[in-house]
């Protein structure tokens, strides 16, 4: 146990490892008043910047003059209004499966699902880059927790055959610290070839691909091709791609119905307010848009522009074709310091250490939005030539 307070963040300030928080004032696009400073914001995973779109605002305003704040208690209980039901048929309609429910959070979401699908003599099967979320669901569970080498399908495959009890297969869809996606094709044929009698499921964690990939948004299964039978547990969060918050969890209808009787982190909080339902309502029917096409066409161009204009001023981005596109710095310190030299040239840019990426990984995570414009991009990229000579 943790006794002297003070010792320890004292400790934390030394390894470089200290977190702060700053507080956003004012929010135009990507360019913001933060602690009283004009910046451009490069670390928000609002990739389509839907969460400053007029129709959001506009559904939420109304909305929140037709119900109440809050939504008053759980969802089984009398918290789950005929808005929650809507979005979640619109949900499992939009991600082409039979049901989807609804979680506070996507943290709640993967603990809620692993916990409950999981037992003591079960595996568990993780990337070994994987949410945090997603092995913190694996430890409530008390399942055999086992932890691949990042896209290793090698390592995979050894660790399935060695496994003695019912797998679940959990994978981040885009790694959320290094932009690159599961190599979910080989996964899949993996979990269906898996010799004995033991059963294995598969299930993704979509946060960062949802609404950002596939032609029509649907995140990166749409964009791979794969359906609810490649993947009967697919995670998606509300909060990034959609601009709006909480998360889902779509799949077959027994499954849903399970997690309704089991999930813990479903049943024993109070269910999102309304008028955000109604916002997410409106996100996804921008996403499925002409809209929502042109948003992701204009993402994509500025992940081609940044990622050229980095190759011609010399600069090593970690290999990814999403909005994440992390420059690996290695040392906790010295991320720190690069990342407050772009702060006083007014371009905010996260210093991701750890224990969130792996010891002497520590990285500038750099994200892109479709709000970005070229001239933004530029500053950016300025900044980075001028901090990192």
């Amino acid at each position: 146990m943790i006794t002297d307070f003070h010792a320890e963040l004292a400790l934390r300030q030394q390894q470089g490892l200290y977190r702060q928080r700053r507080i956003v004032e004012a929010v135009r696009g990507v360019e913001l008043v933060v602690d009283g400073k004009p910046c451009l914001n490069f670390c928000s995973n609002d990739y389509l910047g839907l969460s400053q779109h007029p129709q959001l605002k506009a559904a939420l305003q109304h909305a929140a003059s037709q119900y109440p704040a809050g939504s008053g208690s759980a969802h089984l209980i009398c918290g789950h209004s005929h808005v929650h039901h809507a979005l979640e048929e619109e949900l499992a309609a939009f991600t082409g499966r039979e049901k989807a429910l609804l979680f506070s959070t996507g943290y709640m979401a993967n603990l809620g699902v692993i916990s409950a699908l999981c037992e003591r003599d079960d595996w568990v099967l993780q990337d070994r880059l994987n949410h945090a979320s997603l092995l913190d669901g694996t430890l409530l569970s008390k399942a055999c927790l086992q932890r691949y080498r990042h896209r290793d399908m090698a390592d995979l495959a050894a660790k399935l055959n060695k496994a003695s009890g019912d797998v679940l297969l959990v994978s981040d869809g885009v790694f959320s610290m290094d932009g690159d996606l599961a190599p979910l094709p080989e996964m899949v044929t993996l979990a269906h070839r898996r010799p004995g009698v033991k059963n294995t499921l598969l299930m993704i964690d979509d946060a960062h691909g949802m609404a950002v990939l596939g032609q029509s948004g649907a995140g990166v299964l749409e964009f791979l091709g794969l359906s609810q039978q490649d993947v009967p547990i697919l995670m998606g969060t509300l909060g990034k791609g959609f601009g709006s918050f909480g998360a889902f969890v779509a799949g077959s209808e027994a499954l849903i119905e399970l997690l309704i009787q089991k999930a813990r982190s479903y049943i024993y909080t109070t269910a999102l307010p309304p008028a955000v339902c109604e916002a997410t309502r409106a996100s996804l029917r921008l996403v499925q848009s002409e809209t929502g096409a042109d948003r992701r066409a204009i993402l994509q161009q500025n992940i081609a522009y940044f990622k050229q204009s980095t190759q011609q001023l010399g600069l090593s981005l970690m290999p990814s074709d999403t909005a994440i596109q992390p420059l690996l710095i290695g040392d906790s310190q010295q991320a720190m310091a690069i990342s407050q030299q772009l702060w006083a040239r007014g371009v905010w840019v996260s210093a991701i250490r750890p224990p969130t990426v792996p010891k002497g990984q520590a990285r500038l995570r750099i994200t892109l939005s479709a709000l970005h414009q070229r001239h933004h991009i530029d500053a950016l990229l300025d900044a980075l030539d001028h901090c990192l000579q």
